[in-house]
Parts: structure tokens; C-alpha cells; sequence
């Protein structure tokens, strides 16, 4: 999906990663497969931007950027994405109407929302861990002057660390927080590009060792993956290879890992559905 074409579902009122348990292994894109498994959600959204599940798997989060609502979901089978029932939702339309990136704080506690329009991360606090319909709205910070078009959060488990993927710089923004998921603490620390893979990146996700990037590419229909030298420093990513969604997606938005990267989950603004992958 285009600039172009964000800006024009913006006008008309209309793009993981989170931290995880330990158990983390690589995923193996070269072997990776579609399960046959899949899920809607476009009784609740027909332009999902992004996706977070919690780390036990059975809650799914769904940012839509038709809606400009975070949409909550409870799966009765952990990671299972087809048991999956919608709960509730959050609309963020008073911060942006183009939400575009989504992340939790590892508790459940905060919620941060990625403006593609205010060109902003939105902090929230949730009351309630993990209930968005608690959720209410704290501060912000501006990433306007590094991205024009950011498509992709991701944050480190500790908070000290956030990612912003962008469409405009093709690239991702490394920031670093003086105080943990404090997002007013944030400073920019610099970037990588990934324009020789991705020229339409949209969703981001950062392995919870930070040692691995994965983006989704709306143009090239695929999850791109990148090995970090050093944990945590994006200036050091390489690109390893790519997994093609073609078959199941045609304007793929985010992906997400399972807890213990077995399982890969990506959705698309295409067809408005969740698919579910295994990674070995």
C-alpha cells in the first residue's frame, strides 16, 4: 500500500512485534509453511494495519486504520488463531485517524499506537491489564522529523529501546527511552535501510533477543528477514532471506511470532484475515 493510497483512505474516514516469554527460537523462514489456518476480521475491520497477540496467546490485537480502533480478540485455544472471538474495541481516532503500528508494554499495562497522519507513537495506559476498553491516553512523541510515512512499531522487552518503521525513508528508526516506556523520553540514535528488499515496507517485528528483524513488504507480498551482529543495534542488521505470503496475501501489513517462534502470523489489508504459519 502507497502513500498515495493511505492518504486517500484517510480523507475518505478510513501498516510486529511484542515481547515474549523465553523460549525463543529462530524461526526458519526457508522451511516455513501456511498452516490452512486463517481468520476474518473484517466484520470488525476492512483495512487491518497491524497485530499483537499477548505473550500467553490468547488474546489477538487487531489495529484497524478504517475503524481507528484497536480491536481485542480472545483465542479459547492458546495461538490458535481460528478459535479466535472478537471482545471489544478502542478507538484512537481523537489522536490519529490513520493508526498504523501497535504494541503492549510486556504487563499489559500500556499500550503505544503509531500515527501514520500525527506522524506520532501514542502512549496509552490501560487500567486493566490487557482490557483496551480501559485504555486512556497519556502523551506522545513526534517521529516527524526522521520518518514522514511510519508504518511499523516495535519496542525493546525492557522499554528502553523503540522502533519505527517507515515508508517514506524506506527504513527502520532506532530510539532510545532515558526512562523505560516513557515515550516523551524518547531520542533518535540512528537507522537502517531496507529499500534493496522493501520499497513499501509496512509491519516490523524485532525478535525479543533483538538479534533478528523481520518486515512485511506490501510491494514484494513477503516477510523480509534480518540478522543484528550486535543485539539491539539496528546499524547492524544484514538481510538473511525473504518468505513469499503471495499465495494467501497481496497487500500484507504486519507479522507476529508465537512466543517460541514456531508459529508466524500475518495479515493483510487484501483480504481482511489473519493467516497462521508454522516456522520449522
Amino acid at each position: 500500500m502507497t502513500i498515495a493510497r493511505l492518504m486517500q483512505q484517510a480523507a475518505a474516514g478510513s501498516a510486529g512485534a511484542g515481547p515474549e516469554p523465553s523460549g525463543w527460537t529462530d524461526p526458519d523462514l526457508a522451511n516455513s509453511s501456511y498452516d490452512s489456518v486463517s481468520f476474518s476480521v473484517a466484520a470488525q475491520e476492512t483495512n487491518p494495519s497491524d497485530l499483537f497477540f499477548k505473550p500467553d496467546g490468547t488474546k489477538a490485537y487487531l489495529l484497524g486504520a478504517s475503524g481507528d480502533d484497536v480491536n481485542e480478540y480472545s483465542l479459547s485455544t492458546a495461538w490458535d488463531i481460528s478459535t479466535a472471538s472478537y471482545v471489544q474495541n478502542f478507538r484512537v481516532a481523537a489522536q490519529d485517524t490513520l493508526p498504523r503500528g501497535l504494541f503492549f508494554k510486556t504487563d499489559g499495562t500500556k499500550m503505544y499506537v503509531l500515527g501514520f497522519l500525527g506522524q506520532d507513537i501514542n502512549e496509552y495506559d490501560l487500567s486493566t491489564a490487557w482490557d483496551v476498553s480501559t485504555a486512556s491516553f497519556i502523551q506522545l512523541f513526534s517521529v516527524a522529523t526522521e520518518e514522514t510515512g511510519p508504518t511499523g512499531l516495535s519496542f525493546k522487552p525492557d522499554g528502553t529501546k523503540v522502533y519505527v518503521l517507515g515508508n517514506s525513508g524506506d527504513d527502520v528508526n532506532e530510539y532510545g527511552l532515558s526512562t523505560a516506556w516513557d515515550i516523551s523520553t524518547a531520542s533518535y540514535l540512528q537507522n537502517f535501510s531496507v529499500a534493496s528488499q522493501e520499497i513499501d515496507p509496512q509491519g516490523i517485528f524485532v525478535s525479543p533477543e533483538g538479534t533478528k528483524v523481520y518486515v512485511t513488504g506490501s510491494s514484494g507480498d513477503d516477510i523480509n528477514e534480518y540478522t543484528l551482529s550486535t543485539a539491539w543495534d539496528i546499524s547492524s542488521a544484514s538481510y538473511v532471506q525473504n518468505f513469499s505470503v503471495s499465495a494467501q496475501e497481496n497487500f500484507p501489513q504486519a507479522v507476529f511470532f508465537k512466543s517460541d517462534g514456531s508459529k508466524m502470523y500475518v495479515v493483510g489489508s487484501g483480504k481482511d484475515t489473519i493467516y497462521q504459519y508454522s516456522t520449522a
